[in-house]
């Protein structure tokens, strides 16, 4: 079963990306949906119908949920979390750090995940107990173990958060640590980034669980940990993400809360 599966995933995974390089850089209809910088453009709605198009070939009894299209809700204990294009304002501005996304659940449990740039040609993988790989070679997250030594990435959210943990002021913690900190604008890209070991870390507010799913299990069979901004167990439905190479994760949730003066 799993293999059907896996095979299914990829192959809705690569026609979602077939999307992406063929309108990349190209003319397509861009609106906003909730802010004037939450993008989304028909590329998006195209890249979801052809995954759509290819799980319900093969599983229309699945249950779906996606970025655009929202739930597809059955009572299968299957369900696939699709991101059709993560880092829409990338594509949508030429940049080529974007990304189709697709995670599975069983019985609210993930059991595999995919996260594939067509147009970097990398394609992360990830099978619960089985590893985490990119273009089907293992990948493991890096050995850091100090956070004054560490490369992190984050994102802001388009609409504000009034939160305890206010990002502006999280960041600066960190950068005020002399420490270089990204932002790729693909939170999937971010997860699979910190997988391979390129980021220590990664941390962002009220993401979606279609940005998350995937990037999660890769992290997390890449030998990595995921929780919220207190420690506790993931959920992809969670509000707070912070995802680290394990070794250097105590220390960040320190200076996420303000418990580390800098």
């Amino acid at each position: 079963m799993n293999e059907a599966l896996k095979n299914t995933l990829l192959r809705a995974v690569h026609a979602g990306a077939k999307q992406l390089r063929k309108y990349f850089d190209g003319t397509f209809e861009i609106r906003s949906k909730d802010t004037i910088n939450n993008l989304v453009t028909e590329v998006d709605q195209k890249s979801e119908e052809a995954i759509i198009d290819v799980i319900r070939s093969e599983y229309p009894e699945h249950f779906i949920l996606s970025e655009e299209i929202g739930e597809l809700s059955t009572e299968s204990s299957y369900k696939w979390i699709i991101d059709p294009i993560d880092g829409t304002v990338n594509f949508a501005h030429g940049i080529p750090i974007c990304c189709v996304s697709i995670g599975l659940e069983k019985d609210g449990q993930l059991i595999m995940g995919v996260v594939f740039n067509p147009l970097m040609n990398e394609l992360f993988f990830a099978e619960r107990g089985k590893g985490a790989f990119l273009n089907n070679k293992p990948i493991r997250v890096s050995d850091n173990g100090s956070v004054e030594r560490a490369c992190l990435v984050t994102g802001f959210p388009y609409r504000w958060v009034d939160v305890a943990a206010d990002p502006i002021k999280v960041f600066e913690r960190f950068i005020r640590m002399g420490l270089p900190v990204r932002r790729l604008g693909s939170a999937a890209i971010d997860l699979c980034w910190v997988a391979a070991g390129r980021f220590d870390g990664f941390w962002e507010y009220n993401l979606n669980p279609w940005d998350l799913a995937a990037g999660y299990l890769i992290i997390e069979e890449a030998g990595g940990i995921v929780t919220n901004f207190k420690g506790e167990p993931y959920s992809v439905y969670d509000k707070q993400t912070l995802a680290t190479n394990n070794q250097i994760h105590a220390e960040m949730l320190k200076v996420i809360n303000g418990e580390i003066d800098v």
